[in-house]
């Protein structure tokens, strides 16, 4: 009797035990929602391990309200929200978006409005199943919004990118949505990363290296410079959204490298930036600034990234358009035509 007793006791203490240290090991965190899918109560562990449907993949993190990066030497950790445009319908058509407007040829009741941040006085340009339909200019602010109506219900990739002063895009900020019928679409919360150069193809190992661009006004900028270890480095754009950052190379190897950079405004975080590459070497060369990648690059910004893949894609299997075949010839195979092959050459001169 006394045995069983104490045995009862015994499990009793160990699933107590047990329940405890589960319990302390997680922590829940705040319901995490998009148009498209809900998270609930989801657990902040030390990572490892993803959730999927049909729709998206999200990865555990450690954390989903700190923003940043820190490293060792067996470790790295980045933090972030879990970010995504905001995407609205509403039943009435809409008067545009007071940056921009275009039309495609269906229902005038049909359409989508764009809005977010951009870089102060920029070109902002829009991308409808690879092809520009939309340009407008950034407030000094650096907020845009842009319309496109008369669309035809169906699915739509859109892409958008930012020009900064200097001429340089940024990476396109690209999505797909379907549009329904007689509804206009307004997506919001877009946040177009910065754009990113070097001032030397070569630097001298132990000289400092210039990485600048053009991102939203006052801005808290991140960059990343990738070697055997990734190093991190914040600084701020300036009220024309103009950022500098002068890195000190002797604490990287010699050989290739490589950085990028991203943006942060209030509780939101922009998409990292195109990647630039460079060498540390024993000489300093100055970077060619009328340098152009001549294979590939269908929109000739001087990169080959995916913008151009986007364009090409929508040419893919399709008859040419006479606009279209001088490029074709110019940047991919020339056989008249978008096939595997052109996708070959894009793939060998890619920049990101």
């Amino acid at each position: 009797m006394k045995k069983k007793i104490y045995f009862n006791l015994f499990s009793c203490l160990f699933f107590l035990l047990l329940t405890f240290t589960l319990w302390v090991s997680t922590a829940l965190a705040s319901d995490l929602t998009s148009p498209s899918f809900i998270i609930r109560d989801p657990v902040v562990g030390v990572g490892g391990g993803y959730g999927t449907s049909g729709s998206f993949r999200v990865f555990q993190s450690l954390d989903e309200s700190v923003i940043g990066a820190s490293s060792s030497s067996t470790f790295l950790g980045r933090f972030g929200f879990l970010y995504f445009p905001f995407v609205e319908e509403e039943s009435s058509p809409g008067s545009g978006g007071g940056g921009g407007s275009s039309g495609s040829g269906g229902s005038t009741n049909t359409g989508v409005n764009f809005s977010g941040r951009a870089y102060p006085l920029s070109k902002v340009s829009i991308l409808k199943d690879g092809q520009l339909v939309l340009s407008t200019i950034a407030g000094p602010d650096s907020n845009f919004s842009a319309s496109l109506t008369n669309l035809a219900s169906g699915n739509y990739t859109f892409s958008v990118y930012g020009e900064d002063k200097n001429g340089l895009r940024s990476s396109p900020f690209t999505f797909q949505i379907f549009i329904t019928a007689n509804i206009i679409t307004n997506i919001s919360g877009i946040f177009i990363a910065p754009t990113i150069a070097v001032d030397k193809s070569v630097v001298k190992r132990g000289d400092n290296i210039a990485i600048f661009g053009q991102s939203a006004q006052t801005a808290s900028v991140i960059i990343s410079v990738n070697s055997a270890q990734e190093f991190f480095e914040n600084t701020l754009s300036d009220t024309n959204g103009i950022y500098l950052h002068n890195f000190d190379t002797s604490l990287l190897e010699l050989g290739s490298h490589s950085t990028k950079s991203k943006a942060q405004k209030g509780n939101e975080i922009s998409s990292f930036s195109n990647t630039v590459g460079f060498l540390v070497g024993t000489e300093n060369v100055l970077v060619d600034p009328t340098a152009k990648s001549a294979k590939c690059d269908l929109n000739e910004d001087g990169r080959c990234n995916l913008v151009d893949f986007s364009i090409a894609a929508f040419w893919y299997k399709r008859p040419l358009s006479a606009e279209f075949i001088p490029r074709e010839i110019k940047h991919l195979n020339g056989d008249g035509k978008v096939d595997l092959v052109d996708f070959s050459i894009m793939a060998f001169y890619w920049t990101g």
